[in-house]
């Protein structure tokens, strides 16, 4: 049984060259499912997504386009290209707007991001708590974002965190349970509670 299923795959994609994919890869391959990623040469695939994850981003996409400057556009599940082996896709990423260069740019370079944000969904703990912040750290994005679901009335808490030039890592500069209230990396304020997002 298990032969047909790796046959079945390896028809669909070529074996991994040895030092792991590009970037150029993840934009070339053919039949790629929608939404892979590329962390450290590897192909990332995504699981179906639980409502507390879409609905989330559609909290705070909503929440960063009302506040955000001329300057800054909010994005959903955009890649980011990191270097050659990373280009992750964050779930919201707030972009300078010069690159929104038209309705078929298919990614951003990390020097354009200043913010990266990151739902964490079951599958993927590890990947948003520690792989990709590091990955984003280490691009220079000045500003990340962790949200997780608590509580018993399942809502939304967002860490807030901030480039340390000095030690090239995240420092967490905020927890925010029911309002997210920040300054950076432009004056955002959400309602960020369960009632809130029981009304999108």
């Amino acid at each position: 049984m298990g032969g047909t299923m790796t046959a079945a795959l390896s028809s669909r994609w070529p074996v991994p060259p040895q030092d792991g994919y590009t970037v150029d890869d993840l934009f070339t391959l053919p039949d790629l499912p929608p939404h892979t990623e590329l962390i450290d040469g590897s192909l990332v695939f995504v699981s179906p997504q639980r409502l507390f994850h879409s609905t989330v981003i559609d909290l705070l996409v909503t929440g960063l386009r009302a506040a955000a400057p001329a300057e800054m556009k909010a994005r959903r599940q955009m890649t980011v290209v990191l270097d050659r082996r990373n280009g992750p896709e964050p779930d919201i990423s707030v972009v300078r707007t010069e690159a929104v260069t038209g309705p078929d740019v298919n990614r951003y370079q990390a020097a354009d991001v200043l913010l990266a944000v990151e739902v964490v969904s079951p599958d993927s703990e590890a990947r948003d708590r520690e792989t990709k912040p590091r990955r984003y750290a280490t691009a220079g994005i000045p500003h990340f974002w962790l949200v997780e679901m608590t509580g018993t009335d399942q809502h939304p808490v967002v860490r807030v965190y901030e480039l340390d030039p000095v030690t090239k890592a995240y420092a967490l500069t905020g927890i925010h349970h029911d309002r997210l209230k920040t300054g950076v990396p432009f004056p955002v304020d959400i309602d960020i509670s369960a009632d809130a997002l029981k009304e999108l």
